[in-house]
């Protein structure tokens, strides 16, 4: 027997060795990613923090007063005359048709009395739908839900950024726990434009069947 052959080491020693690093390695990685999870909380958190504290007071809602017309009577009562730059009637939801209340949520909104705000369904819809559409060239779609849009019409710009959508998403949030859905939707339908052309006047859902008012 050779005595001056080297020994070869045990091969479940060489596993062990290999199984380490292997644990250390992916204890790097770990720690790494927590880090940046943790990092990435954070920032997402002050950011949050900052635009709340831009957010404009949503309670004015409560107070909305529309600019209705102004209406002058003879002493018999009968209309002398009307006087405004938009023909507007505030219209309260128990007097709006069941009708329209329900064609305009299928059309806008079709979970309007399911979420919170959000329509975290729709949201997920339209980023599928939206990858779709960049391949296929078509018109990119939105996931806003009723509640964004009274936000959007009433607080906020219609700028199109991720700070403005981000905002409006917050006041949604904070609108359905201030707010009943009929309030919501009462502020809604009587605000909505519905008029055609860039150049016609705004025209809620309350001015619809009104006559002309005299020149």
């Amino acid at each position: 027997m050779d005595i001056t052959a080297p020994i070869r080491p045990p091969e479940n020693g060489r596993r062990r060795k290999r199984g380490s690093f292997v644990l250390r390695f992916l204890g790097f990685l770990f720690a790494a990613g927590m880090i940046l999870f943790v990092a990435g909380a954070a920032v997402a958190a002050f950011f949050l923090w900052k635009v709340s504290q831009e957010l404009p007071d949503y309670e004015v809602l409560a107070k909305y007063e529309p600019p209705v017309m102004t209406r002058l009577h003879a002493n018999d009562g009968r209309l002398i005359a009307e006087y405004s730059r938009q023909r507007r009637i505030y219209v309260p939801i128990t007097a709006i048709p069941d009708k329209v209340v329900q064609a305009f949520i299928s059309a806008e909104d079709k979970n309007f009395y399911q979420h919170g705000g959000l329509d975290i369904q729709g949201i997920i819809r339209a980023v599928v739908t939206n990858l779709n559409n960049i391949q296929s060239g078509r018109r990119m779609v939105g996931a806003s839900t009723i509640t964004q849009q009274v936000a959007k019409n009433f607080l906020l710009t219609n700028d199109v950024t991720f700070e403005r959508k981000l905002k409006e998403a917050i006041l949604a949030i904070r609108i359905e726990r201030a707010f009943t859905k009929d309030q919501i939707l009462e502020l809604y339908l009587n605000e909505i434009y519905l008029a055609s052309g860039p150049t016609a006047l705004p025209l809620p859902l309350s001015a619809i069947g009104t006559s002309p008012s005299p020149s």
